[in-house]
């Protein structure tokens, strides 16, 4: 069964206990599937420390007026790579090392228990890999692995890091506070004199493995998904607003195949009024308490 970790609820909206009740019909929507279908998003990272963006209060949105980098602007624009790139490298060592948190272990657990038959993850953290899950697909990539957009060499980004230290060796900068992704706050003046390297076998530009705002999924991935689905018998929401398209698609995939729905997120979700239950509950709160 999974371990108990300590959250850390610096970025988790305030909510109320989970009701006995709820739990009950919870425990019922769980035991009545047999390839349950989950979908996570930030709302399931914030118990280890990774801020999400639109929870009320405590998201990047409701704090800061900090956007993220919108994928056109990453490809033609070096001076917006050189940003990324500086406050992704600043950023690093703490984002890559924050753990999964009680939620992504159960998670794991039902899957090793042939419970969970496909989890997709909004979230580029790579906390459900560290978890141990393996039925999964990254719906957004992982900023773990970057890649070149020449010639589609990849490199893990930790030995990325090595690079930019390597080109860096007097560049320092503070940091103010993280975004969701993994990067900081930074000034322009800061950000002025970091050199980015470029790709070791062609000269390329490197980006990290996720889709950035703006750009889309694959079609490869998003059909390999629908056919996940396909086979799945319900649908589990756990810590996603569900307002980014890319995600919102398989519930409504979900809907149009008359799947029953639960959501477990705090405030209101895309689809709560076609949802077959929705709790108002922290994740790694509520899944511990499904047997």
């Amino acid at each position: 069964s999974a371990s108990r970790t300590s959250p850390n609820l610096a970025f988790v909206p305030a909510c109320l206990p989970p009701d006995p009740v709820e739990v009950e019909e919870l425990q019922r929507f769980v035991s009545n599937s047999k390839r349950l279908f989950v979908m996570t998003g930030a709302g399931i990272s914030t118990e280890s420390g990774i801020p999400d963006y639109r929870s009320e209060g405590v998201g990047l949105y409701a704090r800061t007026d900090r956007r993220p980098v919108q994928h056109a602007e990453f490809i033609r624009s070096a001076s917006a790579r050189q940003r990324y790139w500086a406050r992704n490298f600043v950023g690093w060592p703490q984002f890559s090392s924050h753990q999964p948190n009680t939620a992504h272990l159960v998670l794991r657990d039902w899957e090793k228990l042939g419970k969970l038959h496909w989890l997709v993850t909004q979230n580029v953290d790579a906390l459900h890999t560290k978890a141990g899950s393996q039925h999964m697909t990254e719906l957004h990539g992982c900023t773990h692995r970057v890649f070149c957009l020449a010639c589609g060499d990849q490199i893990l980004r930790s030995e990325l890091q090595k690079h930019f230290e390597a080109l860096n060796p007097t560049w320092k900068a503070e940091a103010f506070g993280m975004a969701p992704d993994g990067d900081v706050f930074l000034t322009d003046e800061q950000v002025r004199n970091f050199q980015v390297p470029a790709c070791r076998k062609c000269g390329g530009i490197l980006k990290p493995d996720v889709t950035f705002f703006g750009d889309t999924v694959s079609r490869e991935k998003v059909n390999f998904v629908h056919q996940r689905l396909e086979e799945s018998d319900s649908m589990l929401v756990a810590g996603s607003s569900m307002q980014v398209y890319s995600g919102y698609r398989f519930a409504l995939a979900a809907r149009e195949k008359q799947l029953p729905i639960a959501i477990i997120n705090i405030g209101p979700t895309r689809i709560d009024h076609f949802a077959s239950l929705k709790l108002n509950s922290r994740c790694g709160e509520l899944l511990p308490l499904i047997v």
